[in-house]
């Protein structure tokens, strides 16, 4: 009977402190008064970067799949907004002639990466 009740006990202590992020979170925000929250507009204009929403269209797909398929042979697939268009063209250029890939292919790929800038 003890050792049921103190494995009870023992249980309810584990399971009140894994609190969730939103418990601890509240938590913390209360104990500390002094700090000045930012306004929602302020976040906002800060911390949000514009994200650009890309409506995959079956050519756009094609795109994605000939980049992923045959530029990952080779290296890490870069991100789209890593570079500028200007700095996309000369590297496309390139890359075809490595990946000895044709014109359509390349019109395709620089389509799908366009359309994310």
């Amino acid at each position: 009977m003890k050792r049921n009740y103190i494995l009870g006990i023992v249980a309810v202590g584990l399971l009140a402190s894994c609190g969730t992020p939103a418990a601890v979170s509240s938590s913390t925000t209360a104990k500390a008064p002094t700090e000045e929250k930012a306004k929602p507009d302020q976040v906002a204009k800060t911390s949000r970067k514009e994200v650009k929403q890309l409506v995959m269209t079956p050519a756009l797909t094609a795109g994605k799949d000939i980049y992923e398929n045959n530029c990952a042979k080779c290296h890490r697939l870069f991100e789209a907004t890593e570079f500028k268009k200007e700095e996309w063209a000369p590297i496309l250029v390139e890359m075809q002639k490595k990946a000895h890939l044709n014109d359509a292919q390349m019109a395709s790929i620089s389509s799908y990466i366009y359309a994310q800038l």
